[in-house]
């Protein structure tokens, strides 16, 4: 029985992962890239889609960070992050902090944020967040920040749905 059909059925089975990405595809997401400083303050930064908001009282955001990930150490020890919601003009930069390794703020317009976290010029908003909670989540863990603070611009986001950036229009 195909995943539809049991669906269809009320019966629960095998996930095809491929088909999986597939229907999650179908949910559009922000883009962002997470930011934060290595033990020794070397900025360190990811694309991520799964940013998503938790709670306004208190200000909790969370997000999730694969296990692999080259820049996983970083992050799990770092008692601080930035997610920097990207512009839809920023597919660029999009592209470039989803790529492993090399020097990702080479050359990008960046200025220091509370703690010194990174904050990427011309995004849509930035969150600077304590590292309040993280969680087991198969093969990623998810991490929640308390909001310390945040400001946005009137700029459009970019957004990502069935394996290609889109656009939106604001009213």
């Amino acid at each position: 029985m195909n995943g539809a059909a049991a669906l269809a059925a009320g019966e629960a089975a095998p996930i095809d992962p491929i088909q999986l990405r597939r229907a999650l595809g179908s949910f559009v997401t922000g883009v962002t890239v997470v930011t934060t400083l290595t033990p020794s303050g070397e900025p360190v930064g990811l694309t991520v889609n799964s940013f998503n908001a938790v709670s306004l009282s208190p200000p909790l955001v969370l997000w999730s960070l694969a296990l692999s990930a080259a820049s996983f150490e970083a992050f799990d020890h770092a008692s601080h992050f930035a997610v920097n919601v990207l512009a839809q003009d920023q597919r660029a930069l999009s592209e470039r902090f989803a790529r492993t390794g090399g020097d990702k703020f080479g050359g990008v317009a960046w200025r220091k944020g509370i703690g010194g976290l990174p904050l990427l010029e011309g995004s849509a908003a930035h969150f600077a967040c304590r590292t309040a909670m993280r969680y087991p989540g198969g093969d990623h863990v998810i991490l929640i920040g308390e909001v310390l603070a945040h400001e946005h611009s009137e700029r459009a986001p970019l957004v990502y749905a069935r394996g290609r950036y889109a656009q939106i229009a604001l009213g």
